[in-house]
């Protein structure tokens, strides 16, 4: 495993991306407690896959806003401008699965 990941008190986060793998995927935990929290506008030359483990998110894809809670998957398409923003009270968890062994982000 990656050492990017890293477990403390506020639980698991960071990034995984190993080319050499084999699994064509790269993986990045997030984890927030600041309302309004999120990533500027950005697009990915490949889909996006957001699992939302605890929280509340609103997810911008493109011309749609959708509200995301804890049990969720959102599936950001390649190529479509995307971000979200943690909309508390509770902490956001949300596994973001990139289908590349890269990351590869174009921020707008």
């Amino acid at each position: 495993m990656d050492r990017a990941l890293r477990t403390g008190p506020e639980g698991w986060h960071g990034e995984w991306e190993e080319p050499d793998s084999g699994s064509g995927v790269s993986i990045i935990f997030n984890r927030s407690e600041v309302i309004g929290y999120g990533p500027q506008l950005h697009t990915h030359p490949y889909a996006e896959t957001f699992v939302v483990r605890s929280g509340m998110v609103r997810f911008t894809l493109g011309e749609t806003t959708r509200v995301a809670k804890a049990g969720d998957i959102v599936v950001a398409p390649d190529g479509v401008p995307h971000r979200f923003e943690n909309l508390g009270p509770e902490p956001l968890e949300m596994i973001d699965i990139h289908a590349s062994p890269n990351f590869v982000t174009v921020w707008l």
